[in-house]
């Protein structure tokens, strides 16, 4: 195997390990959400469909015709300040006091959409669904729940596409053990971002994001630019 190809199939390993972590935070953080789901709260699942599909007709063309944009530097750092932004925008509203629930198809197509948007590099995917959900009149709370429900369709979906890369390879490229201490890891830092997070929006402090967000990029734009 060509050192590229190795080096390839280790950062799909990667990308796994960390969407897989990632994901199992979320389910572990929303369980009994998610529980309410199966349970009872079917009109949520449609809103969660489609909320979704946006992403799905985004997605899955870009990933497979355009990846090389969506790991360009300068890309990136243009849209951690449009990142910004949008998080001071957000904040700048006032509180709403709607539960996800009570979404329309418009609005939850709407919040659909800013996550199809993240797709772009910079772009923070929570950061876009949370601040539109907040700009609809979700209450802090319920639009940090909504992005993340949101979020596991789509995560669950980018590992099986680096799955299906993976065994078309041949297998995996990296250990079993350095793996799962890396799924540990993203598991452990995910649960404690979440908690950080919603614990913020409650707190009216979203926008701090924005203020890492902004000076973040425009380093990686003095980077690209003076290179």
């Amino acid at each position: 195997m060509a050192p590229s190809e190795a080096a390839n199939l280790e950062v799909s390993d990667l990308v796994i390990v960390l969407h897989g972590g990632t994901l199992l935070s979320i389910l572990v953080f929303y369980w009994q959400r998610i529980l309410g789901l199966l349970r009872s709260d079917r009109r949520t699942i449609g809103l969660l469909v489609v909320a979704t599909i946006p992403a799905v007709i985004v997605g899955l063309p870009a990933k497979l015709f355009a990846e090389r944009w969506l790991e360009n530097p300068l890309l990136a750092g243009i849209f951690l300040i449009v990142t910004g932004i949008v998080l001071l925008v957000a904040a700048r509203g006032g509180r709403g006091l709607a539960d996800y629930p009570a979404l329309t198809y418009r609005q939850a197509t709407l919040i659909g959409m800013a996550q199809a948007a993240a797709i772009l590099p910079g772009l923070s995917r929570s950061g876009c669904t949370i601040s539109t959900g907040l700009r609809i009149g979700l209450s802090p709370s319920a639009a940090a729940t909504f992005s993340f429900l949101m979020a596991i369709p789509v995560i669950g979906g980018a590992c099986l596409l680096e799955s299906a890369k993976l065994l078309r390879a041949g297998g995996l490229a990296m250990p079993l053990g350095h793996l799962a201490i890396g799924v540990v890891v993203s598991f452990v830092v995910g649960l404690v971002s979440l908690a950080w997070l919603v614990r913020w929006l409650e707190r009216g402090r979203f926008a701090l994001f924005a203020w890492w967000c902004i000076p973040l990029g425009l380093a990686v734009l003095v980077w690209q630019l003076s290179k």
